[in-house]
């Protein structure tokens, strides 16, 4: 049990972390820089949220068998190889949201660092992040119990039990004898429900005034 608790907190962390990285420097592009293909490209990200992930699983399932052959590290039946998937959609709802509170922020505070010589990475990194703080505690929240509590994917990719996720885990354990393993099925159960609970309500301030300031812009 406690190998499959190991497995999800590396991923619902590892994964959140990258996750908010990767979506808040592409909400930083669309919302405060302007190059070709800004709105073409915003538009895709709403297009492809429009099709099911279920749709690439049979695909991820035979890419990731095929790079396991030559990387056995991020293949098939591996935590990294997990990850990796996990990452790919990135840049998906989030980055709207995102943009939309990015959008709030005055650019004339931009302007001004660039008169002191600051670069695009420095504001980003020095005082736009700080100013987006609620609306990275919402995404954040989203993408932890969304990575915590995902399982027909993990189910589909992870296969032996020492590299299996919390939920795969656990469902496996109720499979085997309902009857027999149910207390600890519900023990576990209980455990699993702890992470969420602690992430949300050390960040519930935050995430009011996240979802509502991004979502209104």
């Amino acid at each position: 049990f406690w190998t499959w608790f190991k497995n999800s907190m590396i991923i619902a962390v590892l994964g959140t972390v990258i996750q908010l990285f990767i979506a808040a420097a592409a909400a930083y592009a669309f919302s405060r820089l302007r190059w070709k293909g800004r709105r073409p490209g915003l538009m895709a990200l709403l297009l492809a949220q429009m099709f099911p992930a279920l749709l690439a699983f049979p695909a991820i399932y035979i890419m990731f068998l095929q790079i396991g052959q030559s990387l056995p590290g991020i293949g098939l039946n591996t935590l990294w190889g997990l990850l990796l998937v996990y990452l790919g959609g990135a840049m998906g709802a989030n980055v709207w949201l995102l943009k939309g509170y990015f959008d709030t922020i005055p650019k004339e505070l931009d302007e001004a660092a660039k008169m002191d010589g600051a670069s695009h990475a420095r504001i980003f990194f020095t005082m736009t992040l700080r100013l987006v703080a609620p609306i990275l505690a919402t995404v954040g929240i989203l993408a932890f119990v969304g990575l915590w509590g995902e399982f027909m994917l993990a189910s589909i990719f992870l296969l032996d039990q020492d590299v299996r996720t919390l939920g795969v885990g656990l469902y496996s354990l109720n499979m085997a004898d309902r009857n027999k393993y149910f207390g600890m099925f519900s023990a576990g159960a209980l455990i699993a429900s702890i992470p969420p609970v602690l992430v949300y309500l050390s960040l519930q301030k935050q995430l009011i005034g996240g979802l509502t300031s991004g979502s209104v812009k």
